[in-house]
């Protein structure tokens, strides 16, 4: 039985996005330094944008993320003033983080990088918004796990 060949990079989905994702990452780079923040402490401080007072797991969780992964880098927040952290009084595990007036401050801030990837991608707000859809569409069936057949 002959196997077929395997498809070239630029045809497999996962590398378009996989590139796409380090080509934003990059772009923002320069602005986020600026603002002392790397891309994963943005991205928990945006999920606090959305619902202050997250605990740690809950920011795992909107960020697809271990909370072994998030304590680290809240931590780094912490140390820069953006954040609080504070233990639950009704469940000592769960750690509560609260934004600082710093960290409230700083989104207002943060929006040049939407900006930028409107400038830089050339497509229409429409398109990008479009996009952003189509690709949450397949990253959500993704998760979905699968039965072993």
């Amino acid at each position: 039985m002959a196997s077929k060949a395997p498809f070239p990079l630029d045809e497999q989905l996962c590398f378009s996005l996989y590139g796409a994702s380090i080509a934003i990452t990059r772009a923002y780079k320069p602005l986020l330094d600026e603002l002392g923040l790397t891309y994963p402490q943005y991205l928990a401080l945006s999920a606090l944008w959305e619902a202050d007072g997250l605990t740690v797991s809950g920011i795992g969780a909107r960020l697809a993320l271990e909370p072994s992964t998030i304590t680290p880098l809240v931590k780094r927040l912490e140390t820069a003033g953006l954040v609080e952290r504070q233990r639950s009084a009704h469940d000592e595990r769960q750690v509560h983080v609260q934004l600082t007036q710093s960290g409230r401050e700083l989104r207002s801030r943060t929006r040049c990088l939407a900006e930028l990837l409107a400038d830089r991608s050339g497509m229409a707000s429409k398109e990008l918004i479009e996009l952003n859809r189509q690709v949450q569409r397949l990253r959500d069936a993704m998760s979905v796990p699968q039965e072993q057949e």
